[in-house]
């Protein structure tokens, strides 16, 4: 719960970041959160089966950001 929340969370750091490198930093955070997000997505449907259906679409969501976001850190590396 804690690292799906903290995605959107750094997410709204990043747009108020002081400086590029500053959200560069703050956008990869966002990666990592989402990536974390996965993992326990992935945790939470092999321990319940009931929750596999609601799990699937959580790791799913969170994949879709975490490839939004990977898109993003690219970019800034280019102009960098």
């Amino acid at each position: 719960m804690r690292s799906g929340t903290s995605v959107g969370a750094n997410y709204m750091e990043a747009n108020d970041a002081s400086s590029k490198k500053d959200f560069r930093n703050k956008i990869r955070l966002c990666g990592k959160e989402s990536r974390e997000t996965k993992h326990w997505a992935r945790m939470v449907a092999r321990a319940d089966e009931s929750a596999q259906a609601k799990s699937r679409k959580i790791w799913q969501e969170a994949h879709e950001l975490n490839l939004i976001f990977r898109t993003i850190s690219k970019k800034c590396d280019e102009k960098s």
